[in-house]
């Protein structure tokens, strides 16, 4: 039990206004094992992107603390994101892609105004050829976007934005429209 007075746990506080993040709700969030090898404390959710009762997205986000700090992060906390997607075949193959992915991320975290600094990753765009009794679309294309960054923390240590942008990366590698807008269905007549 702390002291009356004593300073709250930083991670502590970290980890709450991660846990008080409300999603739209086709974005599933669950706590999952985090590494315990990267940094003295670690927190990790898991993300499922739903479009009815199928999954179309799926990630990971990882938070790190080290209290003494490290080098290669430029501070104390290390945010890590892994997102992947099935696409569209013809959007698979975009030479645009990668680029288009990484601006995904790039925009989510400045709409939801998550400081950062150390940022880098990778975009990867996978394409896959399906033979023989392997079920399933015989060809199929998938983009994994990874990064991690330094978030820029204030004393609150609040990572909500940090968690809205993640989520807004997921809502857009899957495909989802911003919310609010509605996708009209192409109407033919006969």
């Amino acid at each position: 039990m702390a002291p009356t007075g004593a300073e709250p746990d930083q991670f502590e506080l970290a980890v709450a206004s991660l846990r008080a993040v409300h999603t739209r709700p086709e974005i599933m969030l669950e706590e999952v094992p985090a590494p315990q090898r990267l940094a003295p404390r670690s927190f990790a959710l898991s993300g499922t992107v739903l479009r009815g009762d199928e999954e179309v997205a799926t990630g990971r986000l990882i938070v790190l603390h080290d209290p003494s700090g490290q080098e290669a992060w430029d501070g104390h906390w290390r945010v890590v994101s892994y997102v992947t997607a099935e696409l569209e075949s013809e959007m698979g193959t975009d030479p645009m892609l990668a680029a288009v992915g990484w601006s995904w991320l790039l925009d989510a975290l400045d709409l939801a105004g998550a400081k950062y600094a150390a940022i880098g990753g990778t975009v990867t765009q996978v394409s896959s050829t399906r033979f023989g009794d392997l079920a399933g679309p015989p060809t199929s294309s998938d983009v994994e976007v990874r990064a991690s960054w330094t978030p820029m923390l204030d004393a609150s240590v609040d990572l909500a934005p940090h968690l809205d942008a993640w989520c807004v990366l997921l809502a857009s590698t899957a495909g989802l429209p911003p919310p609010g807008v509605t996708v009209l269905a192409a109407h033919h007549s006969a």
